[in-house]
């Protein structure tokens, strides 16, 4: 591998997973290799776990390959990255993570705990430095860090937190000051928090299967050397970050992709529409055709954009039936669609059709009705594959036994698990064997899968009961093809 420069810590990041690896610390190596930033990362593990010894062991440097499809064409780029400079665990090197707080030109603070990571807890003691939860960590951190610099206002930190959820950069803050609270901190530290730092909230997407445990060796061979931290994502890549001020100038990763195609960052003050754009699109056309594409015998995502009726289906939902309800310009929308299709046709990832078929109650309800019923509005008719997805659902969820927390479906005489809430799954082992229109009414009309009842949308019960009773007597691919 390369020999790093030696460079000022500017990003604190907690978590070294495969994600942020592949993500955050690309996009910062990116700038530092364009001259935009010059600055370095200090990796801190919560684990004991954790990859810190192997961090240590390679000089905090790591392969990563970026490996899919970019415009219907095969794409691979092999990085080393070198924007690491450190790597520790809280639990055996607590006074390193807090000297990080001394650091004169330290700024930014990334995060990826998980969504369970960002959390209150009111029994967490300001003593305790390590039995607690990460938004009290990030609390001591900060209160180490306003001491240290006797709460010179230039001294405050950007924190980029990445956790799945919403408004994750406004929760934080929120426990941040819950803590601040509870622990009854100086009223001033309170005020440097206010002023002197900010908190963003960030939506992100990429594909990253991580460590290619199947692939390691014949990688490594190529490569001409061992690494033991390899990584691999998708080339698509995309960080929406909400501020409530102008952070652009300080973290011009943006400027750091200028010729990546596929990749972008942008800077909002309202995430809200690209986040939209994402369930929507991305992950909405996901829900409406891979329980459909299962039953017509697919196991993986690949294999169903191999098959010309499941793809042409997705792509007329993408364009004809979601898209025209979205805000945003519609070059935009075409292009992120545009990129999800090679997503989907990406030969380096297999994505399982049982996988992303987890929770499809909930998951639908999230990323289909709104543009279902956004159709229905705008043009006062219904959309034909959207309502094609709810009979698919109907279809895949049909069992009589639970067992082990999975309601057992059948497909060609073999039998799959149906993963989601135990009432979902009692709901299903109770009525999916009703008439076809009987089944429809009863689910649709169920206020707590859809937060409303959905028998209202007019004609809605009668177009879900010609899917399902197609489904159930022609088969998934021939009720496919009749839409």
């Amino acid at each position: 591998m390369t020999h790093a420069k030696k460079r000022p810590i500017k990003v604190v990041q907690y978590g070294g997973g495969n994600f942020l690896r592949a993500f955050v610390d690309y996009f910062f190596d990116l700038a530092n290799e364009k001259g935009l930033f010059d600055g370095s990362i200090a990796i801190v593990e919560s684990l004991p776990n954790s990859n810190v010894d192997r961090f240590k062991h390679q000089d905090c440097q790591y392969t990563l390959q970026l490996r899919g499809n970019i415009n219907g064409e095969k794409y691979v780029e092999t990085r080393v990255i070198t924007s690491v400079a450190k790597a520790l665990t809280v639990h055996y090197e607590q006074e390193e993570y807090f000297a990080l707080a001394h650091e004169e030109q330290l700024r930014f603070f990334v995060s990826n705990t998980t969504e369970a990571g960002i959390v209150f807890n009111a029994e967490d003691k300001f003593e305790e430095k390590l039995h607690v939860t990460y938004p009290a960590k990030l609390t001591q951190f900060l209160y180490e860090r306003y001491q240290a610099f006797n709460g010179d206002r230039s001294k405050g930190l950007i924190m980029l937190p990445v956790e799945l959820i919403d408004d994750n950069g406004i929760v934080l803050c929120k426990y941040v000051h819950d803590y601040i609270n509870l622990w009854n901190l100086p009223e001033d530290f309170r005020n440097w928090v206010d002023e002197a730092c900010v908190f963003t909230s960030t939506l992100v997407d990429r594909i990253v299967p991580g460590y290619p445990r199947d692939e390691k060796d014949e990688i490594c061979a190529q490569l001409g050397y061992n690494d033991d931290l390899l990584d691999t994502a998708e080339p698509f890549a995309l960080w929406v970050i909400e501020s409530p001020v102008d952070i652009s100038k300080e973290l011009p990763l943006d400027k750091a992709l200028e010729g990546k195609e596929k990749m972008d960052i942008i800077f909002t003050d309202n995430q809200k529409p690209y986040k939209q754009r994402k369930v929507r699109i991305l992950n909405g056309a996901h829900t409406s055709f891979v329980l459909a594409s299962y039953l017509i015998g697919h196991d993986y995502v690949k294999e169903s954009m191999d098959d010309k009726l499941v793809r042409d289906f997705m792509n007329k939902t993408i364009q004809e039936e979601i898209i025209p309800t979205l805000t945003l310009p519609k070059d935009e929308l075409k292009a992120f669609a545009d990129a999800v299709v090679d997503r989907f046709n990406n030969p380096f990832i297999k994505h399982a059709l049982l996988s992303i078929s987890l929770n499809s109650v909930s998951k639908w309800r999230a990323r289909c009705m709104p543009s279902l019923l956004g159709y229905v509005e705008k043009n006062h008719e219904l959309p034909k594959n959207l309502s094609f997805s709810i009979a698919a659902l109907l279809a895949f969820y049909n069992g009589t036994e639970i067992r082990d927390g999975a309601l057992i479906g059948h497909r060609n005489g073999e039998e799959y698990k149906i993963m989601d809430d135990p009432d979902v799954l009692e709901f299903f082992r109770d009525n999916s064997q009703l008439p076809a229109k009987e089944l429809v009414t009863k689910y649709l009309s169920n206020v707590k899968f859809h937060g409303q009842d959905l028998t209202e949308v007019e004609g809605l019960v009668d177009e879900v009961t010609r899917g399902l009773e197609n489904i159930r007597n022609y088969g998934a691919e021939k009720a496919m093809e009749m839409i």
